[in-house]
Parts: structure tokens; sequence; C-alpha cells
């Protein structure tokens, strides 16, 4: 890969190096803002935090590494709000969910917790409990999005998702999933079995969060089958930073390796593991990145292809680092996305059908 400022320190904080910093001499205006194209500038400001070093920057980029971290809090704070009015709102119904991504880590304060930011919430109910789930929430003032009818079914009827809900007052938006994969895509596993293995909340009955093994690879999943790549290194931080918390810490290759044949998520697990450790230099022992590649299953693209998209999609989309091809690998990776969710006889007219709507102007979901 290209250098890049950025990566650089992310893996600097990996290593434990990042306490070798010459404060004075960084160059901290380019860091600040290729962190900030990645969405990962509170992240940095925390991590320069935890290593001590803060106080020693020069005091104009100091205050923006400090004006991070308020955002950090305040962000951590409405979410941890907003979980607690969904769990009013649910559990007066008796309806069970799982937080899922950004709210679970900043919820379950993990280490992927760290600076993490975002702009809604996602939660997982069963699908036999999801039209109560969305009947009450509406009544409560979370208002569905004003789709057409197409649009509507595509949702209803091929995503894992309904059309995400919106709060009058608040214009907080919440994603309401019913399984991680979905209906239409492969592989297709019953979500009860992420059911069976999430871990309730302390003194909150019926609110979980997925296992750490699960939580994962439901990161690798959204990362590498959503197609999303505007914020992909934040994304692969997260799975760098949960990799070394909840596996490495414990030894737990082998039962993350298992997970995922049970699920048949072998080949996002792979990328995860393959990517985290040669952009990040996350420390995925050898063996187990070899095993991880035999046991991945069928592969849509050459990893040679793969290689020149995602790590170009990786690299932040900032004047300073931006590489050759970025804007192109990322679209690529988008109808990658599509090819990945949708059997062809779907995914064909329905990619026909947006382009005719792009090309009169019209903007669909």
């Amino acid at each position: 890969m290209k250098p890049v400022l950025l990566i650089e320190f992310l893996r600097s904080c990996g290593a434990g190096e990042l306490t070798k910093t010459e404060a004075q001499r960084y160059p901290w205006e380019l860091l600040i803002r290729q962190s900030r194209r990645a969405n990962l500038i509170s992240r940095v400001a925390l991590f320069l935090q935890e290593a001590g070093i803060l106080d020693d920057i020069p005091a104009q980029p100091r205050q923006h590494f400090l004006n991070a971290l308020r955002i950090a809090k305040a962000n951590a704070r409405a979410t941890n709000w907003e979980v607690r009015d969904l769990y009013r709102i649910l559990r007066g119904q008796n309806i069970d969910f799982i937080l899922l991504k950004g709210s679970a880590y900043i919820w379950s304060e993990n280490s992927a917790s760290k600076g993490r930011l975002f702009s809604d919430v996602d939660i997982m109910v069963r699908e036999s409990s999801l039209e109560d789930a969305e009947r009450v929430l509406v009544h409560s003032g979370w208002m569905g999005s004003t789709l057409n009818g197409y649009d509507q079914r595509y949702y209803r009827q091929w995503m894992h998702e309904i059309p995400p809900l919106q709060h009058l007052k608040r214009q907080t938006t919440l994603d309401l999933h019913h399984s991680i994969i979905p209906p239409v895509s492969y592989p297709d596993f019953p979500a009860e079995k992420l059911w069976q293995q999430a871990i309730p909340a302390e003194d909150m009955p019926g609110l979980f969060m997925l296992s750490h093994i699960d939580m994962i690879l439901h990161s690798a999943v959204h990362l590498f089958h959503e197609g999303e790549f505007d914020q992909g290194l934040r994304d692969l931080s997260d799975l760098d930073l949960m990799i070394r918390e909840y596996i490495l810490d414990g030894d737990l290759w082998e039962g993350l390796l298992l997970r995922a044949a049970e699920l048949g998520l072998e080949l996002p697990l792979y990328y995860a593991l393959n990517y985290t450790q040669r952009v990040l230099a996350t420390p995925v022992p050898e063996q187990i990145l070899q095993k991880a590649a035999r046991q991945r299953g069928r592969r849509h693209l050459p990893d040679g292809l793969l290689d020149l998209l995602f790590l170009a999609a990786f690299v932040p989309d900032h004047e300073t680092c931006r590489v050759r091809g970025g804007k192109v690998a990322r679209f690529l990776l988008f109808i990658r996305s599509h090819w990945i969710k949708m059997p062809w006889h779907l995914l064909f007219p329905h990619l026909v059908r947006k382009g005719w709507l792009r090309l009169r102007g019209e903007n669909s979901h």
C-alpha cells in the first residue's frame, strides 16, 4: 500500500509504539485532515490521550483533538439515551432486541467504542416480532421513510431490515433488522443462531448484545458485504480492535473459525483477518490465516483483483493520500455488494431500474 500517515499512526497504536512519537515534530495537521475524512479523529484523539502524549502536542492541533473527544463523549451519551428509550418502548410490549454495530460497541464499552462516531442506531428483533416492533415504534414517534412501493418491497421482501425509521423530534435514525444477512443472499442462515449465543445486558431483561465472536463476524459481514467504503478504514479499525480484545487476548482463533463455518461466514472472516493484518498489522497467526483461506469456500472475484480494490478502498479519500483508481475501486465494490446480496434474476432488473432513475434525475434508496 501507498504510505499513509493515518494508517501508520493506527499501526503504531496497535504495536504499542505511540509513546515514541515526537509530539513537537509530528505532522499533526496532516493527521487531523486525514482522520477527519476517515471519521477517525475522535479515535485518534483517544489513543493520544491513553498514551499520555496529548498534553505534549502543540496547542493548536491539541485543541482539535480535545474537541473531537468532546464530540465522542456527546455521541456516546446520546446513543445510550436512545438505547434506554428504545428499551422502554419495546420492553413494554415484551419485545426482545439485540444492539448491533456502533450502538453495541458504545453500550458494552468494548475497545471498538473508543472514539466511535456514527449517526444511527441499529437493533435486531426476531422476525416474528418485526411487525409488532415496527408498530409500537411508529406509535412512539419513529416514522418510516417515504419510499415508493418498489423500494418498500426491496426492503421488506429482499433485505434483512425494514426501511429506516426516523424520530419525529430528535431526527435520530433507527435501522430495524431481523437478521444480519439478506434472506435472498448467500449464506442464508437462521438468525435464531445469533440469538442462541447472544449476551444479555445486566439488569435489563430483554436487551442483548451479540456474542463477542458474532460481533466480530457481523462487523466483517457489514464491511465486506455492504459495499460502503467511504468509512472503510474506520470499520477495519473496529475489527482490528475487537480481534485484539476478544480473540488475541484469549487465544480464541479456533473458536472464531468454527463459528464462521457454522454460520457460513468463512469468506467475510477471511477478508477481515487478511486485510486487518495487511493494513493495520493485526497480529493474526499465519497458520490461522492459511486455515481461514482454505475454508473460505466460493469466491466471487480473483484474489489479485480484490487486493487491488480493497487496498485502494481502505485508503482515506483525502487529497493527501488518494490512490489512483480509488473512486473506481469503491464503485466496483459497491456493485460487488449488490452481486453478493441479490441473485441475478433480482439484481439485473434492480440495477436497470436504478440506472434509469439516475438518468432521469430521480432518487432511489
